[in-house]
This record gives C-alpha cells, structure tokens and sequence, in this order.
C-alpha cells in the first residue's frame, strides 16, 4: 500500500482489461443461471468491451454503453454497438433487452436506483438483470481510501466495518452493500431475485507473483461459497428476473 495523488478516474472504477481466471470463473457463474444463446444483450459500465466480447461468443446481439468516451473508443476499434452513455438515462427503448449485466458498475454510478430503475425499463418481461457488487461484510476494501486530501492505494482491513458516516469519509468514491442495502435497493423495481450469493476473488494478481499462493487461496476459501460464510465473500452475485 502506498499513498498517492487520487487518479483523475477513481470514481469511475478500473474496468477489466484483460480476461482472465477471475472473469471466467464469474461468466460461468452467470451461463449456469441465465441464457445468453442468441439473446439480446447489455453490457452497463462495459469499458472497453472485455465482457461484451465473450459474450458475442453466444449472441451477436450484444451492446455495451459506458461514461467513459476513451474507453468505448478505444473498445469500439474491435467490437461494434459500443456507445457513450450514462448509465441513469439509457439510449435504448423499453424492454430492449433480455439480458443486461452490471459487473462492479452499481457501486460507481452517481444514482445506482435510477441506474437500476433504467436497467429495469430496457429488460423484457422475463428477461434477467445480472449484478455484481462489492459486499461491504468482505474484510478488505479493495477501492483503496482517502487520507484527506491524499489517496492510500490498495486492500484496507476493516474499513467496510466501521460506521456508515466514517466510512464513506474514508471511501466517499464507491459503495459497498449489504445484503438488506441490496433489498431495499431492488424494492419496486418489478423484479424478484432468483440468485443472491457472494463469491471470492479470482486472485488473479496474486498468481502473477505466486500460482502456490493463489492457488491456495481458491483451494481453501471458493468451498466457503457453499456455506453460510459466503457471505464474507468479495462481491455479491445478483440474478433478477423481471416481472411480466
């Protein structure tokens, strides 16, 4: 960990750039829980399209919108159906899509219930909306914090238990939830949840310094997400179903 001026981005998050073990192990979490064959899809906060170019492997009906312009030009070099674009005012009609996923983008966002509200608006009947989402009961806050004015870089123990007010002085940049958080955010949006878990990290950036390490990591804690102790795990994993 080291202290450093805050990135002109923090707010907006790191997209994923590249795929990986991580990822992969996340995507098929989503295939066991929602189709994606010739589905029409959205990917909300897609950066530069990592996660809508696996999912063109089973639809070429996939689209992805982000606030960020460099990213989605840059994404948008390979990928078509990359647009700039909030994600409270959405550039699609009602019940576009069957499927739209926002992977570690809710905690971002300037309104997460209008984000939300227009994830439900573009999803049709039946159609499911995918969520990712830090779990403020995970040990360590992996956005970094603020010291004042200085910006302290990397995993920090304990901050997601301390009071709401200190906190957000601490991470005012980006959420984290509960899962009572998440309900009272999901309530009258005309959708009920068919999957609610947590999941552990994949570890990724561990492996490149030491594949034991990591190893050992998913070998003791990815058991855990079968018992109650999932719940202390990285991220929440959402699937709702909207309602007809």
């Amino acid at each position: 960990m080291k202290t450093i001026p805050a990135p002109a981005a923090v707010g907006l998050g790191q997209p994923s750039y590249v795929w990986r073990f991580g990822l992969e192990r996340r995507f098929e979490l989503i295939r066991k829980h929602v189709p994606l064959e010739g589905r029409r899809i959205l990917d909300i906060g897609c950066g530069i399209g990592t996660f809508v170019q696996r999912l063109r492997q089973f639809s070429p009906h996939v689209y992805g919108v982000d606030i960020d312009q460099e990213r989605v030009r840059q994404g948008a070099m390979a990928l078509p159906y990359l647009a700039v674009a909030v994600s409270e005012h959405l550039p699609f009609g009602d019940a576009t899509f069957e499927v739209v996923l926002l992977h570690e983008v809710l905690e971002h966002v300037r309104d997460d219930r209008l984000t939300l509200g227009e994830a439900g608006r573009v999803t049709r009947p039946g159609g499911r909306i995918v969520i990712y989402c830090p779990n403020r009961l995970y040990p360590f806050e992996t956005h970094g914090i603020f010291l004042g004015k200085r910006y302290l870089f990397g995993n920090i123990p304990l901050v997601n238990y301390l009071p709401d007010g200190l906190r957000n002085r601490l991470v005012p940049h980006v959420r984290a939830y509960t899962r009572r958080d998440l309900r009272r955010l999901f309530a009258g949006l005309g959708a009920r949840p068919i999957v609610h878990t947590c999941v552990f990290p994949g570890f990724d950036n561990l492996a490149v310094r030491s594949a034991l390490a990591s190893s050992i990591l998913r070998r003791v804690l990815y058991p855990l997400e079968n018992t109650s102790l999932r719940n202390f795990g990285l991220s929440h994993f959402v699937v709702l179903e909207k309602r007809g």
